[in-house]
Order: C-alpha cells, then structure tokens, then sequence
C-alpha cells in the first residue's frame, strides 16, 4: 500500500522563489577586498540568479553542464550557487588556494564550460589559462575597476538572457553541484551533489541541535564557499530567509570581530585556526567587541583543544565543534551535550565537547576494523564509516577509486575512531597519521590538543619519524606564542599529565609556523617532507611501552 502523498521534488528551485517572495527585503551583505561593504537583499538575488539561468540558457549551456567559479564568498557567489542549479546546469566551485597544476587538472577533469572569475582572481586564472578547454571565462568586477578587454564582464551577461526565461522542471536527483577533494592523499576527486542531497542536508542543519537557524538569525560563514558548499550555510540560510553576511577575502581576527558585530551575526561556521586568531584578538582587546548574545560558531575541519572551548566559553560564546568530509556535503557529526547528561560534572561536560560529536539524523556510522564492527565503548579505534542520503556512493569519473566504498554500501573515511557508549564520536587520527611505535598507536591528534592548551603554545602538529627500533616514534611541531616562551622539557611535562610516557614525543621543535593545506588544516605531508632527514639521537632511548 502506498501513501497518497504528492510527488514534490525536492530541488533548489524551491527554495529559490520562497526566499525571493517570502524574505526579499532581508539584507545579503558583502565586504568588498577593499573592505568596504556592499549591501542588496534576497530579491536582489532571486532576481540576479534567475537572469543568469537565462543568460546561461541564452549562451548554449545545457542540463548537466558545469559551470565554474573562481571566487570569494560575496553576493555574486550567492547568485551563483542558486541560478547557476536552477537552470539545471552544475555550479563547480573551484578551491583558488590550490596549486595552478592542480586547478587545471580540476578544471579539464570536470569538463567544465564556462569560468565565473573574481576580478581581483584573474592573475590565479592567468596561471593555468592556457591548459584548461574553457569556451568562455566571465569576470564579476568586485573592485569596479575595467577589465581587460579579452573578458566578458558579469554584468553585461545577465543582460543576454531572454525575457520570460522559465527554467526547466528538474528532477531531484540531478546533479546540482560539485566539489573536489584537495588531493592530499592522490589526485583530487570529484564529488556531485544532488539537488536532492543539498535540500536534506540544509534541513539537517538547520535543527536547533545542530547549527540552530531561524529567520531571525544573521549567518556569517567564514569557511569558503569554494570548500564543500560553505559547509551548507548559504542554502540552509536560504531556505529559511536568515541575513547572511559574506566576508570576502580578508579573513583577519580584527576584521572579522568588527563584522560580527557590526552586522549583529548570531550564527558562524569556520575553521579552528580562525577561531584561535578571534580568541586571542578578544584576549587581547578585552571589552572593545559588543558581540551578540548568544552567538553560536560551528568549527570543523580539525579537533578543538580543550583551551579554545574554554577561552570561548570566558567570552559567552558558544562554540560546537562538527566533523564532516567533501563527500558528505560536509556534515556528519556535531557535538552537543545531551540532555541525559545534564548532572555531569563540568570536567565530564568539556571531556564531552572535545569529541566530534553524535551523528546527525539520517546519517548512519560505523568504526570497523578489517570486516568486524568495533564495540561503542570509548576505547576501541576503529576506521569511521558511514552512510546517507547526502553523503556520495562514488567519485566522477573515478571508477578505479571504488575500493572507498565496502560492498554493502559504505564509505570509508580514513579517519580512525572510538564511540562511547553514548554515541560520541572521537576521531584519533587520519589512518595515515595514526603513530605505530613498539606495536602501540599514538595518536598525534590527542597530543596536538593537549600541547595547544600549555599556555605558551599557539599552535602543534605532531608527526611520525621512522626509528631504528620502534619502528615510528612522535615529533611535535610546536609554534609559540608572541611573547612566550617554553622549552622542550617543560612541554613534555605539560603533557606527562595526561600521557603515559611511552607515549611522549620524543623531539619538540620550535618552527614559525605550521603548513596549511588550502582549507587550513595542518599538512602533516609537508611536515613530514620538512623533517624526512631527521636522525634520533643514537644514545637516545625512546620511552616506550614494554
């Protein structure tokens, strides 16, 4: 027996024409890379968005085509990740923190048509104009300075669409957008969302437990929105009519705390090492900020130290830490403290918040080892898979990388990790990270965390260094703070706190700073380059487990 419920697609197309009536007058702000701001609002989008449907229509592009963009977050973006789908064509947003040789291999791999291209981006685009197939680069003029003659200007394509362009009725499962992987680990690969991946995942992040959205809130995504769909905010804000507030390109601590609180942003997403640059700004100028009460921030992309939970929690500020991937559109997991847990103490709770959380709805995880599901106990590692409706079944046009997925239909992210008995998921480590020492794991993770919260250290990566006896043993990279000072021995105490001592680095180097891949996190493969030649000392004996 079947419902007698109406077959609605769940496409972007929707949501586009509720925000457009529904929420027009609500204000979509920009700051420009002079950082002067620009201001329109959601009609000003829905109606742009729709004329670059038809513009795109008017030039040739077809259901299915990709459209690139190379830009910062700003309104012309917004307009893009709305009309560039809706006119059944795929938005690609292309990572400009990526090496020129890996955003042509992106670009040609793709099969992209048409480049969408910030003004002040062309010199990145100039890099790689001569190895990519495009039929027609098209520069969005931020800075309204001219543009070389040789490119088409933005605003003069909206103009080219046909009046009474009506877009095609989409079926959900179409392809809407696509992100690739930055390629740390082999070529970067492609991943497509449908329109009905992102519609589900907007919901999802919308609930109260999870980023919390309402009409009334004002959104300030900081992550990219090159950078696996800005982690959904852009769409999720959409839908519901939230003020969103796009900061461009310029990204620094002071700028960002005189965006937060000039615009009254309730709701934020972005990396940790943004974070720790807001925390230390607001240690540093005490009171200068009057940021709203109750603002929230969502961090991902690398595990939060028990310091930064704690400085945030000084400044009234919420903070969740959130786990997700490229190929889950991001979100997987996200850490609040359930209400059953309400009489613990406040260790319990802050032992609670550095997890990564519990699996959001509709999304199913698993921590296995070889073909055995390991138990929910806190202890057991095992490698974290997962599966759902918005999560991918496959890379594009990959077919020999099929081995990420088990054969009863299940990703295999490389991250190895407990889950308590509550649920919460703690990641250890990158598969590839994880520290072998004397038969033993290390996780570089757990060390990382604890050495950022001695009071002297910004920022740590720990890594493995071959040994001739233990097979690997740890190195942590520490970056200190200005006008701080901490030797090796006094770190290692700090850390003999809560590690047995088999399990201390057994070398602690001072750098100036700590490489980043293009979304921020730290790049442990070019640290392992930086210290490939490192010798232990022969008289030294590592203080490992018998």
């Amino acid at each position: 027996m079947l419902g007698t419920m109406m077959q609605f697609p769940l496409t972007l197309a929707p949501i586009l024409e509720r925000t457009g009536r529904l929420f027009g007058a609500v204000e979509i702000v920009s700051r420009l890379p002079d950082k002067s701001i620009h201001r329109s609002n959601y009609a000003g989008v829905c109606g742009r968005a729709r004329a670059l449907a038809a513009a795109l229509a008017a030039g040739g592009v077809g259901r299915g085509d990709r459209i690139a963009t190379l830009m910062w977050n700003h309104v012309w973006h917004l307009e893009a990740y709305f009309g560039v789908p809706v006119s059944g064509s795929v938005l690609h947003m292309l990572n400009l923190r990526l090496h020129p040789d890996e955003l042509a291999y992106i670009v040609n791999h793709a099969g992209d048509r048409v480049l969408l291209v910030d003004d002040v981006l062309l010199p990145v685009y100039e890099k790689l104009r001569g190895r990519v197939n495009l039929e027609r680069v098209i520069v969005v003029p931020t800075t309204g300075q001219g543009l070389p003659p040789e490119y088409e200007n933005y605003e003069d394509f909206l103009k080219q669409g046909a009046a009474g362009y009506e877009a095609p009725q989409l079926d959900e499962n179409e392809a809407a957008a696509m992100c690739y992987t930055s390629g740390t680990t082999g070529v970067p690969k492609g991943v497509i969302y449908s329109h009905r991946s992102l519609v589900l995942h907007s919901f999802c992040e919308a609930l109260p437990d999870y980023f919390g959205l309402s009409q009334s809130d004002c959104v300030l995504p900081i992550v990219p929105m090159f950078h696996a769909n800005a982690w959904g905010c852009p769409y999720a804000a959409g839908m519901l009519g939230a003020k969103q507030v796009l900061p461009g390109p310029n990204l620094d601590a002071i700028g960002l705390l005189d965006l937060l609180e000039q615009e009254k942003v309730t709701r934020s997403a972005g990396v940790p090492t943004i974070w720790m640059g807001i925390l230390a700004a607001l240690d540093q100028h005490p009171g200068r900020w009057k940021l709203q009460p109750g603002l929230r921030v969502l961090s991902g992309g690398s595990a939060l130290p028990e310091s930064l939970l704690r400085g945030f929690d000084r400044h009234a500020i919420e903070i969740r830490q959130a786990w997700g991937m490229t190929e889950m559109s991001p979100i997987g997991t996200v850490c609040t403290v359930k209400s059953s847990l309400s009489e613990m103490s406040e260790g319990e709770r802050m032992a609670v918040r550095t997890k990564q959380g519990t699996q959001v709805p509709f999304v199913e995880i698993r921590a296995m080892v070889g073909e055995r599901e390991v138990p929910w106990d806190g202890e057991t590692m095992g490698e974290l898979h997962v599966r759902g409706p918005w999560i991918a079944a496959s890379y594009y046009n990959l077919p020999d990388q099929q081995g990420r997925w088990t054969a009863d239909g299940w990703f295999r992210t490389g991250d190895v990790v407990t889950i308590d008995r509550e649920g919460y998921v703690k990641i250890a480590d990158r598969a590839k990270d994880l520290i072998k020492s004397g038969g033993e794991w290390i996780s570089s993770v757990d060390l990382e965390n604890a050495l950022m919260d001695h009071p002297a250290v910004r920022e740590a990566a720990v890594i493995a260094i071959p040994h001739p006896k233990w097979a690997e043993r740890p190195l942590a990279a520490v970056v200190l703070k200005d006008g701080h000072d901490a030797t090796p021995e006094e770190l290692r105490s700090h850390l003999a706190r809560k590690f047995n001592r088999w399990q201390l680095p057994d070398a602690i180097v001072f750098v100036p700073e700590i490489p980043r891949t293009s979304v921020g996190k730290f790049q442990k493969s070019r640290l392992r380059e930086m210290f490939a030649d490192w010798e232990w000392e022969p008289t030294a004996e590592a203080a490992v487990k018998s």
